[in-house]
């Protein structure tokens, strides 16, 4: 790679392994936004490909060795296995492979680069830094691992210097961005199958830190016990750190929480700079939106103009998605498969759902996660007040004797909690939901894998329940 630069990326046809991924997508759709050849295959259709497709992409369905002709370089997903002929062939043939993390990083190269890291929230306050941009006329490049609901997209090649891009920290690939600024929301333990203990996330969160421009800036969130032992560590003197939080350079206050919306007064080392009203509800969105501004002013964005922009945020697919309400039932789709994660949409849930129920249905995200946080699953499932637990999800993950989502329901129900229910067969689930609800409800959908698939079956079998 160091012998291609974005202008030597012009003239290259660029095949994309794994291209309907979120990821991958985006990164394609700023090719063809550039002029880039661009072709790549997928194991399955999907609306994602042909919207490629319509873009001038040329697709293929399914994987062969042939479909990689006349390809100069090879971009390739991280799910991919080295037995794909497709990359087999490719390295055979000596065409010049790069990794997702790679490929967006060459596209950044020639923009003032803002990468948002960190365990949890990195989608929505990489959606809200894009939207708070957009709203002071910056028009920034953004690359996103979710779609913004307001734009309907998750990639976009601005006509700005600015590129906003998520920093997905899983498996440390985000040292090849090397941004001109940062922001790190959070550290936890998480992504087990790569790392054994909270001691490796954080050397590798010290490596992104090294990664950051001289001159830049880094946005980070003093609420996390990870963040605050990792500024503990930072010995650089060349870019600014920008804290928020309680007792931070930038805090909040006068904090209203609401069914569906926030509010909170702003200040930067105890001056008031506005107030911050969000149309989504939820402290941990309060966070995310001060994280986004104090960025947004870093890269000299206008004050007021940030803050009316972040008033306009209506969230980012996944992330507390209301799919639908019947009969005064409402389905909310979360991407959420941490316990962290959990807790905080069942936590929002909770003041959603006013004076009824929170239904929740699980899928755990891999067989590894599962093992070692299956105690703390259980104990914010707890926050519901009905819990069906659907089989893992193991994105391509092998499987580890003993390890099911019957740890989870059994660690509820030695706690002499009645109301989980451990059922593999989702539409079955979908039923039982669909006949119990009852109005005032809300069904929240939780889950990293395809847990969203049965947001429309329940919706659909609401309506015909209620009709």
């Amino acid at each position: 790679m160091s012998t291609l630069n974005l202008q030597g990326l012009m003239s290259k046809h660029v095949h994309f392994i794994g291209m309907g991924g979120s990821g991958m997508s985006g990164i394609a759709r700023i090719m063809l936004a550039h002029g880039i050849r661009v072709s790549g295959s997928d194991a399955k259709d999907s609306a994602t490909l042909s919207g490629l497709q319509t873009l001038g992409a040329k697709v293929f369905v399914g994987h062969s060795a042939a479909q990689i002709a006349g390809a100069d370089v090879l971009v390739v997903s991280s799910a991919v296995l080295e037995s794909n002929p497709e990359l087999v062939a490719a390295k055979e043939a000596g065409v010049l492979i790069l990794s997702r993390a790679q490929a967006l990083a060459l596209l950044m190269s020639e923009s003032k680069a803002i990468a948002v890291a960190g365990t949890h929230g990195k989608t929505t306050t990489t959606s809200m830094l894009t939207v708070a941009l957009q709203g002071a006329g910056m028009d920034p490049s953004f690359a996103i691992g979710g779609m913004i609901n307001r734009s309907g997209t998750n990639s976009h090649l601005g006509t700005g210097n600015i590129f906003v891009a998520e920093a997905d920290e899983s498996d440390g690939s985000f040292l090849a961005y090397r941004p001109f600024g940062a922001i790190i929301t959070n550290i936890e333990l998480d992504h087990v199958d790569h790392f054994p203990d909270l001691e490796a996330v954080l050397s590798l969160f010290e490596d992104f830190v090294s990664s950051i421009q001289s001159g830049g800036f880094l946005v980070l969130g003093v609420d996390s016990p990870g963040v605050r032992e990792l500024i503990s560590r930072i010995s650089r003197t060349d870019i600014s750190l920008i804290t928020y939080g309680a007792e931070a350079h930038f805090a909040l206050s006068h904090v209203g929480l609401a069914a569906t919306s926030a509010a909170a007064r702003v200040t930067r080392k105890g001056k008031v700079m506005g107030e911050l009203e969000l149309a989504i509800p939820g402290a941990h969105n309060l966070e995310n939106a001060l994280a986004a501004y104090a960025a947004g002013l870093a890269v000299e964005a206008d004050s007021i103009a940030l803050l009316k922009g972040l008033a306009t945020f209506s969230g980012a697919r996944r992330r507390f998605e209301n799919r639908g309400t019947v009969n005064g039932i409402t389905v909310i789709d979360d991407y959420g498969h941490h316990p962290t994660e959990l807790r905080v949409t069942l936590e929002t849930a909770r003041r959603f759902a006013t004076t009824g129920r929170v239904i929740t249905i699980f899928q755990p995200h891999r067989y590894s996660r599962t093992a070692r946080f299956a105690n703390d699953f259980a104990q914010s499932l707890k926050l519901a007040d009905q819990v069906y637990l659907l089989e893992i999800y193991s994105a391509g993950e092998v499987a580890i004797p003993g390890v099911s989502s019957l740890l989870i329901a059994q660690k509820l129900d030695k706690d002499g909690n009645d109301f989980v229910q451990y059922e593999p067969s989702m539409i079955e689930v979908a039923n039982q939901v669909i006949n119990s609800a009852k109005p005032g409800d809300v069904i929240v959908l939780m889950g990293a894998g395809d847990v969203n698939s049965l947001a429309p079956v329940i919706v659909d079998g609401l309506a015909e329940r209620f009709s």
